[in-house]
């Protein structure tokens, strides 16, 4: 009787064993899955910060070469009444 138990003894810590083996094995591979998912996107994360100074510099330069454009109506509006006026004087001069 005292073989029997120690032999259901022996299987019962072999199966207690073997679950925690296969949660180990389980755990590892979901991390490593997770490791596998996440460093391409800090990569990419990283690429895109690095180009972000250089996308900035060039917006900045944009806004300096862009900047006469505020005064675009105006020099429309002057254009708008020096054509009007030479339009009157001509009309004016019969032409």
């Amino acid at each position: 009787m005292l073989a029997l138990l120690s032999v259901t003894a022996q299987g019962i810590v072999a199966q207690s064993t073997t679950g925690w083996t296969i949660g180990y094995i389980i755990g590892i591979i979901v991390v490593l899955a997770v490791v596998a998912l996440v460093v391409p996107i800090l990569m990419l994360a990283r690429s895109i910060g690095g180009r972000a100074a250089e996308i900035n510099a060039h917006l900045e330069d944009a806004v300096v070469n862009t900047d006469g454009l505020k005064k675009l109506n105006s020099t429309i509006d002057s254009a708008g009444a020096i054509t009007a006026g030479l339009h009157r004087g001509r009309t004016r001069l019969g032409g």
